[in-house]
């Protein structure tokens, strides 16, 4: 897959099959978009392109908003659309400039001039251009003039898969790690790097490694335990992962603590993609590191039972 920051580098592409969208998650619903463009390009000896933004539109339209959280960082979002195989990933900086493009400018610039579209692909509820005033009913009125032709995902195809980015970060926010993993057709994951802690864990006999995640933009599901596997240096491991303040030890801010099972050495600075299983529990205040090492010998026997 070719990866283009703005319009500038685009290539010559053959028989652009185009799809446009924020793709947060590229979950089960915009899976469906993908391989529609690509049976179109495969039956057309064509090529996928998909159009992106980044920063996220909401993050340059509404800079006092700091709640937005997404489901992938760029970098994730780029990985798994490789892996759905799309060819071409254009990727438009989204500043206040571009936001104010009508959906004709935005058509012809970037459509007709840049991508020279054979053929696009969008959902029913797509909207693009200034105040989000082009859709599916624009362009079809106009079609004749733009020289490309035009497929729309329809409402019964999109409704059937039932899927969307805020269902599924509901879903992670309230610990419903299953429900947000069938939408997403694979487990959640968090990217991060691993960095020292205070090493508690190893004094009780569960050492755990630190995750940061260097995007604060990136949902991190609801405080409490859960069942993963984790992959350092393309080896898989089971384990389990404590997201929050750990109040047992008086902690005051939010950690990520994976430990795992049947690793043995020193993981510092070494970056970690870990997967989300299942939910274990909340966190609790323990009465002290006697009960709290119980309770994780506990999550532990839970947790390989449900890996296994």
């Amino acid at each position: 897959m070719k990866i283009y920051e703005g319009t500038e580098h685009f290539g010559q592409v053959i028989n652009p099959v185009v799809t446009s969208g924020t793709f947060d998650g590229v979950h089960l619903g915009h899976q469906k978009i993908l391989k529609r463009i690509q049976t179109i390009a495969d039956e057309i000896s064509g090529e996928t392109v998909l159009i992106t933004f980044w920063p996220h539109p909401r993050l340059v339209l509404y800079p006092d908003e700091h709640n937005l959280r997404l489901l992938t960082t760029f970098e994730e979002k780029a990985k798994l659309l490789r892996e759905f195989g799309i060819d071409h990933l254009l990727t438009i900086p989204f500043t206040k400039e571009f936001a104010s493009l009508s959906s004709a400018e935005f058509i012809q610039q970037i459509l007709i001039d840049t991508i020279k579209t054979r053929k696009l692909v969008i959902g029913y509820d797509h909207r693009f251009g200034k105040n989000r005033e082009g859709g599916f009913e624009y362009l079809k009125d106009n079609v004749h003039r733009f020289g490309f032709e035009l497929e729309e995902i329809s409402r019964e195809d999109v409704d059937n898969v039932g899927v969307s980015s805020t269902k599924i970060r509901k879903a992670l926010e309230e610990g419903k790690v299953e429900v947000a993993n069938e939408y997403l057709g694979r487990e959640y994951e968090l990217n991060g790097i691993i960095i020292k802690g205070q090493q508690l864990g190893r004094s009780i006999g569960f050492p755990t490694a630190n995750v940061h995640i260097p995007h604060d933009y990136k949902l991190i599901p609801c405080d409490g335990a859960y069942a993963v596997t984790a992959s350092v240096e393309g080896e898989i491991h089971q384990g389990m992962l404590n997201i929050g303040n750990r109040p047992t030890v008086n902690g005051s801010s939010q950690t990520i603590e994976v430990h795992l099972f049947d690793f043995e050495g020193d993981l510092y600075d070494k970056r970690i993609a870990v997967q989300l299983k299942a939910y274990l529990r909340p966190e609790v205040r323990f009465s002290g590191l006697d009960e709290l090492k119980s309770q994780l010998q506990k999550d532990r026997n839970l947790a390989i039972q449900l890996l296994s």
